[in-house]
């Protein structure tokens, strides 16, 4: 397998080249095009209990798909937002992502999810984030550029909620409460994440919520 990550970090699109026999799996609606003979399966990447709780709580599909090459193939894959796309490899570790910043994936990788509290629910609508187990690697996606931030043991660092992309999971955190109601309501700021390392931290240099904000202005009613 080889691949490549073309007009990032802005518009970023993932190219995978495939030989007979190898297999790719991505995000349901992340496919762009193919070349060469493929096989499509569908299924819940993970068993139904684990797909049944990213769609209930995180409100994700259910399904990925994943495409196995007949003959030399090339897939294009592209995320749902403008921003870039970094690989990482697992080497049978796990993954820690947040709900809409998955892509795809390749090797024996189990999608799970990891629980983020009602904290979570109140600041996304979401309850849980996903969780990649495995041999293999996966490929994460971001709204705007990807800052990777390496955390020694015990060094600790505060997120916003909406920053946040990734980590390794040899990072202890938690959600909470950041400010007061009136922050919340006119600051737009509510709930961070505090992490602690060892680990990796993946953030993106923007948010969803104030180019809705934004979109709004432009919506008839």
């Amino acid at each position: 397998m080889e691949w490549k990550v073309e007009y990032s970090p802005s518009y970023s699109i993932l190219k995978v080249s495939l030989r007979p026999g190898e297999s790719v799996t991505a995000e349901a609606g992340a496919y762009v095009l193919h070349k060469g003979d493929i096989d499509i399966k569908t299924h819940t990447g993970g068993g139904l209990l684990k797909a049944f709780a990213r769609a209930v709580f995180a409100g994700e599909t259910v399904f990925v798909n994943t495409f196995t090459a007949r003959s030399n193939a090339e897939l294009w894959f592209a995320p749902g937002v403008p921003g870039d796309i970094k690989y990482i490899p697992l080497e049978g570790r796990s993954l820690i992502i947040q709900d809409t910043s998955y892509l795809a994936h390749h090797g024996d990788v189990d999608l799970g999810v990891a629980w983020r509290g009602f904290r979570g629910l109140l600041a996304e609508g979401s309850l849980v984030w996903f969780k990649t187990s495995g041999y293999g690697g996966v490929w994460i996606n971001s709204y705007g550029a990807m800052e990777e931030v390496t955390l020694g043991p015990g060094e600790k660092m505060t997120v916003d909620n909406f920053h946040f992309v990734a980590m390794d999971d040899t990072i202890s955190w938690r959600v909470r409460k950041f400010g007061g109601i009136k922050s919340f309501i006119f600051g737009g700021e509510g709930v961070v994440i505090e992490i602690e390392g060892p680990g990796r931290v993946y953030l993106q240099t923007r948010t969803l919520p104030p180019l809705a904000a934004v979109l709004r202005k432009f919506i008839r009613k």
